[in-house]
């Protein structure tokens, strides 16, 4: 038991280093820079004269860097996630183009969404709404890009027709077999109770009742969305998340080892039972929903689980070690080679390119500091249409 204590002691002491996690941040630039140049030779090559292709390409390009974040979660903070869905719409999950609706509280909600695809086996197919600025970020922006996640200028009157066209184009020739998800946040920005009082008000002008845990949702997007993308889909998912750790959930901890607990309540609507060809019902609808989602997250709040709030555990949704294989060659084919040439270069190189090289370095953790919380920042919404 004592051995089993100080085994966890020293793997908490070493996540904790600051050089460990260079060393990953290293891997993770090194490894993420590589896939968005394939990606960009695709999209040169490939992508002019086979889409279909250029997309199944691109779905296991994905694959590496996402699992890099996944592999954060479930491996490196030893992280969990317990998913209450009903078995058959799990089954249905696994093999169906998708819109997931989800609630945005968390700094790493995000994060949960990546962990159960890729639990899924559905990691290279997810994709996002979200505002302009965050296709130029490094990584994981241009892999959004690449992949075709739907960018926005929250402009309703330019935004519009780009969501047509970029909702048409996604589904033009899209490869069988290759899943694609959605995510998209009604809410249009990350809880806070400042946010909620402020949207509060807004529904006491539209008559709406109050809801307790979430900001009134948007309800332009959802609506136009489903208008372009209806035909190409069977289901959306309704996915609640809550975090059972005392300590705030932030990508920070989990990188110091910080492990996490989550739960997640998922509701599958068919597509036949949403009103998206009027825009008046289908509004309404999305505010039932979130109605439904509040009392839902409610019972999460007293109880603590979602376990007893309707539907039943998952016990079939646990973590693949997919993403783990996918880190472990990377720190392998990237990390490995790359220690030696530090050392040689430590021996041999003169004092000046040293620090030149310590420079650079530093620079290069903050850069991906930057990138991580530029693309976790509440501004950056995964609903970038705004209501008018």
């Amino acid at each position: 038991m004592s051995e089993s204590i100080e085994t966890k002691s020293l793997s908490r002491y070493l996540q904790g280093l600051t050089i460990i996690q260079i060393f990953l941040a290293y891997v993770f630039v090194v490894s993420g820079l590589f896939v968005n140049l394939l990606q960009l030779l695709s999209a040169c090559v490939i992508w002019p004269i086979n889409r279909a292709l250029y997309r199944k390409i691109n779905y296991h390009l994905a694959t590496i860097i996402w699992s890099q974040m996944t592999f954060v979660y479930q491996w490196w903070s030893n992280s969990d996630i317990t998913v209450y869905i009903k078995p058959e719409d799990l089954e249905k999950m696994r093999q169906e183009n998708s819109l997931w609706l989800g609630n945005h509280r968390y700094e790493v909600d995000w994060l949960l969404g990546w962990v159960i695809t890729q639990r899924l086996g559905l990691t290279g197919g997810s994709k996002i709404f979200g505002k302009q600025s965050l296709r130029i970020l490094p990584i994981v922006g241009w892999c959004w890009y690449f992949t075709e996640s739907i960018f926005l200028r929250r402009v309703w009157n330019k935004d519009k027709a780009k969501l047509e066209r970029d909702i048409q184009r996604l589904v033009d020739n899209y490869p069988k077999n290759y899943n694609f998800t959605l995510f998209l946040s009604c809410e249009g920005t990350r809880y806070s109770n400042e946010k909620r009082l402020e949207s509060m008000k807004v529904a006491r002008e539209k008559g709406l009742p109050e809801l307790q845990h979430h900001i009134l949702p948007r309800t332009k997007g959802f609506v136009f969305v489903m208008k372009g993308i209806h035909k190409h889909i069977t289901g959306i998912y309704d996915i609640t998340v809550g975090f059972q750790t005392p300590k705030r959930p932030e990508l920070s901890n989990l990188l110091i080892g910080q492990q996490c607990q989550a739960e997640s309540f998922i509701r599958r609507i068919p597509v036949s039972e949403i009103p998206y060809d009027d825009e008046e019902k289908s509004a309404q609808f999305i505010h039932k929903l979130f109605q439904e989602k509040d009392k839902i997250f409610e019972y999460f709040v007293q109880h603590g689980t979602f376990d007893g709030a309707g539907n039943p555990k998952a016990l079939d949704l646990k973590r693949r070690k997919q993403d783990l294989i996918i880190e472990l060659s990377c720190l392998i084919l990237i990390g490995l080679p790359s220690i030696y040439l530090f050392i040689l270069f430590l021996l041999y190189g003169s004092l000046c390119s040293q620090i030149i090289f310590l420079f650079i370095i530093m620079a290069g953790v903050f850069g991906v500091r930057l990138m991580i919380q530029t693309a976790t920042r509440p501004k950056h919404s995964t609903n970038p249409i705004k209501e008018k």
